[in-house]
């Protein structure tokens, strides 16, 4: 059941010494006798709030709000996580002793928020994750890689999410990237800047529309141990493989990422067996050619059996073609399924400069070495208008 905040009944449940410790820190309420108040009973106090200047009682009502819902056991339990990484293990010991021997979670809160503020962000990153009871994807058979924490390597991936969402969505102009650990479980909090919205608020007495700009959520909470990776993003479902793509790369330095047994998507490369076949690059995308280098057939009848065509590209863009119809002259073709193909790629980034060539690998079903960033975003825009993006085998079907 949803806890409801109010002021007064914050007063109420907690201890009168330490509102006052809060108060005095910040210069506030220095004439009000907090000892001679009963407790339980903060007329007094309500008084004396209600003749804060409006902005003075906004930002200290954040703070409230904020020490309120972590006054709960699940609260209390994401402090000790936090602390637990952050202490040696004889103060942790003590401290939780400490702790756990108040008679509130409200007391619990507002002492680890007055005298252990270093843990106070994670604790509420915790609890706040903890939650969230929907929207979680699960990505497991990842390999049991340790996560990169660098500063280097959480500006990757706060890169890569910026430049995806701002070239799908035209958002995510900003993002901050806040990497935690838990146990044994290593969180990163992302958070991309959202479309800017206006809402009606009273601002000093003036009730108008203030316009600002808002931050959504996506969350990473990785198991070296398991080899998973959970996920939460409230978004386009489209968006889940892609944000899993970027963690593989940034974090656990994968050059792409594995196959999700669960997906039950394919990328249709049956028509890379054709020479005709068209690849449709954007108009403006830089995109100058595309052909393809390699192709890595593999038998219908005996597992293993894996025929790999390679040919130099420069002077015929046919040349793997050429390869594959001599090899089609003394094996049955149809006896084989295409299963990976490399693509070489030309395309001129800045004006002015030479072109560069670009290495495309796709495996079957669903894997693709392409990354997140601006670049490969083109690249991955043109698969899908080529006609060859993963789809759903009920899809594949149909066509």
């Amino acid at each position: 059941m949803a806890r409801h905040y109010s002021n007064k009944d914050f007063f109420r449940q907690m201890p009168n010494a330490l509102l006052a410790r809060y108060f005095q820190a910040r210069g506030l309420f220095n004439d009000l006798d907090f000892a001679a108040m009963k407790e339980g009973k903060p007329d007094e106090l309500f008084a004396a709030w209600l003749t804060l200047m409006e902005g003075q009682r906004n930002a200290i009502d954040a703070e409230f709000r904020d020490i309120f819902e972590m006054s709960c056991e699940k609260g209390f339990r994401a402090v000790i996580d936090e602390a637990e990484f952050q202490m040696d293990e004889d103060e942790f010991t003590a401290w939780v002793e400490k702790l756990s021997a108040l008679p509130s979670h409200y007391e619990r809160a507002m002492l680890v928020f007055l005298d252990h503020n270093a843990c106070w962000k994670g604790a509420t990153r915790f609890y706040h994750a903890d939650t969230l009871t929907s929207s979680w994807r699960k990505r497991k058979n990842l390999p049991h890689q340790k996560a990169a924490v660098d500063n280097a390597s959480i500006q990757e991936l706060a890169r890569f999410i910026r430049t995806y969402f701002h070239h799908t969505d035209g958002r995510g102009n900003h993002c901050v990237v806040e990497p935690l650990r838990r146990g044994e479980l290593d969180y990163f909090f992302a958070y991309p800047e959202d479309y800017s919205q206006q809402s009606i608020e009273w601002v000093d007495g003036e009730f108008a529309p203030r316009p600002h700009n808002p931050a959504f959520e996506i969350i990473f909470v990785y198991s070296e141990k398991d080899g998973t990776l959970d996920l939460h993003f409230r978004g386009s479902y489209k968006a889940i493989e892609p944000l899993q793509g970027m963690f593989a790369t940034a974090i656990l330095k994968l050059d792409e990422l594995p196959p999700d047994p669960k997906d039950t998507r394919v990328y249709d490369l049956a028509p890379l067996l054709q020479k005709s076949f068209d690849f449709a690059p954007a108009v403006g995308s830089g995109i100058e050619k595309v052909v393809v280098k390699k192709l890595r057939l593999s038998s219908r009848v005996k597992k293993g059996d894996r025929i790999t065509l390679e040919a130099d590209t420069a002077a015929n863009p046919d040349a793997v073609y050429a390869l594959l119809e001599q090899v089609g002259k003394t094996l049955p073709m149809n006896l084989y399924n295409i299963t990976q193909v490399e693509l070489a790629a030309t395309v001129v980034e800045n004006a002015g400069k030479p072109a560069k060539t670009v290495t495309i690998r796709i495996t079957h079903p669903n894997s693709c070495s392409l990354k997140y960033d601006e670049l490969d975003l083109k690249l991955r825009d043109m698969l899908e208008a080529s006609g060859i993006e993963p789809k759903e085998l009920a899809e594949t079907a149909e066509v």
